[in-house]
């Protein structure tokens, strides 16, 4: 007589790998198709997250960024390097500073519309110039001085590098417009006096706290905003280490004005402790222990 029990179990055995297969098949397909659905959805709660993430903006000179921001010829702003010191997680960077703009040119040139017309509500502008506005007002090379003070005074000109006819105004006036402008936005702006140049008399770093440091911090009182004193700050530390230790690791002996990798570092770190010190809008953003790389132009 033939034992049929192995066959049956067999048999069964097969068809339930069989349905089993079948089943996972379908699960396959499903997860597939809703793969398939939920990847558009994702993508767009990503995009809508990053749009909605509030922006921390700077806008200033060279020093806030140099060149291209590719640390050509060893020099950097410390606008490319204030992003790793945030939490990136909640907050973006973008670094709109172009070198050679003062306060006025800046603005002149269009450069302060293209950050406005992104600006909404929460975001956070950091504003930085001075180290330009010294220069003529008015020749065929640059033109980019403004009058002194923060009054608002002016004068007309016919623009000897541009042909247009120009109302020029001072510091304090071209400052108190990009904070202005930012408020109508709902942004937060932030003041900060000019970075010091690598200036040294008698042991002491020059300052510039008379003058476009000064009216900086006048500006940002009027307009009930904070300000860091950046000049102030970095020169203190400056005098810490001593000018050898100085030249040649956070300023190149060529240059004056322009810092180094380091000395971009520098800068930055002293911008976040006094965001926090002075509890700023940006103070939650900054990172407690932040990892910094230091940038290369390699």
């Amino acid at each position: 007589m033939v034992d049929w029990d192995p066959l049956i179990h067999t048999l069964i055995l097969k068809r339930e790998v069989d349905i089993i297969n079948l089943n996972m098949g379908k699960v396959i397909n499903i997860f597939r198709v809703l793969l398939l659905l939920l990847t558009p959805l994702l993508f767009v709660q990503w995009v809508h997250y990053q749009e909605t993430k509030r922006t921390v903006y700077t806008v200033g000179d060279s020093t806030v960024k140099n060149g291209r921001g590719d640390g050509a010829d060893g020099l950097w702003g410390w606008g490319d390097v204030i992003v790793q010191f945030l939490d990136t997680t909640k907050v973006k960077a973008e670094n709109h500073a172009l070198g050679g703009t003062s306060s006025r040119t800046y603005q002149d040139k269009g450069l302060w519309d293209s950050v406005y017309v992104k600006l909404k509500k929460g975001d956070m502008v950091l504003i930085q110039f001075g180290h330009n506005d010294n220069g003529p007002i008015n020749d065929d090379f640059r033109a980019r001085g403004t009058l002194k003070g923060t009054g608002d005074e002016s004068i007309e000109i016919d623009n000897m590098l541009t042909g247009k006819h120009e109302v020029v105004h001072t510091y304090g006036w071209y400052i108190r417009k990009l904070v202005t402008d930012a408020k109508k936005k709902g942004a937060i702006p932030i003041v900060l006096s000019p970075i010091p140049r690598n200036e040294w008399i008698d042991g002491k770093v020059a300052r510039n706290d008379h003058t476009y440091g000064l009216w900086a911090r006048q500006v940002a009182h009027e307009e009930h905003v904070s300000f860091i004193d950046l000049n102030e700050t970095m020169a203190r530390q400056m005098e810490d280490m001593g000018e050898k230790s100085v030249t040649g690791t956070y300023f190149f002996e060529r240059d004056h004005t322009h810092t180094t990798a380091q000395g971009a570092v520098l800068a930055a770190s002293i911008i976040a402790k006094e965001l926090k010190l002075e509890n700023t809008a940006l103070k939650a953003f900054v990172l407690d222990q932040p990892k910094i790389v230091r940038p290369s132009s390699e």
